[in-house]
């Protein structure tokens, strides 16, 4: 299924508002693969990430009235939105409820070398990013997926911008090594 036009976009939200179930069925069939990618990002606990994906559907259609079309996409964009930032929500709720920290800030990590991304598969690279310690794997998907700045991330999450800065390195070296890894396994004779 591709995405939809701008006019049959502002026509299921037309039949959203107006009761229509079928455009519920339509809204979901239509983005909630899209969605749940949003969602897994932050949180790639399978059953936790039904829970959240499940949460922010909720809240898409109950605030419905609220949304604003304001073009192709417009509709995407806000749903986007809405999944990230209650994936957010349950990771604040996470940390506060835990008793184990969230690494939001740990001494300085030697930087390391970009390694080549053109050989590894999609869904291995979100495998690997959702390997990613909490703290580190949200700075990355905040700064690199959705373009965020530092000052930005430390206002989502609460946290310094250097504290943010400073978690995308180690998120990056992290991710740098499992790809190294990856790529040494797969030269390997079998």
């Amino acid at each position: 299924m591709g995405i939809f036009s701008g006019n049959s976009e502002k026509r299921l939200v037309g039949r959203l508002r107006s009761g229509d179930t079928s455009a519920l069925r339509d809204l979901y069939a239509q983005y909630a693969d899209y969605l749940s990618g949003i969602c897994s990002r932050y949180v790639p606990e399978r059953d936790e990430m039904k829970d959240v994906f499940q949460d922010s559907f909720m809240k898409i259609i109950e605030n419905l009235d609220r949304f604003e079309y304001r073009g192709a996409g417009s509709l995407r964009a806000w749903m986007t939105r809405i999944v990230s930032n209650e994936s957010l929500k349950y990771l604040r709720q996470r940390k506060k409820d835990s008793w184990v920290s969230l690494e939001w800030d740990l001494p300085d990590e030697q930087e390391v070398e970009d390694p080549p991304l053109d050989d590894i598969p999609p869904e291995v690279l979100h495998s690997m990013i959702g390997k990613l310690p909490t703290a580190y794997r949200t700075v990355f998907n905040l700064y690199v997926l959705e373009g965020k700045s530092h000052l930005e991330i430390a206002q989502l999450l609460g946290i310094k911008p250097d504290t943010s800065a400073s978690n995308l390195h180690r998120a990056k070296n992290k991710l740098s090594a499992m790809i190294k890894e990856y790529l040494n396994s797969r030269k390997e004779p079998r």
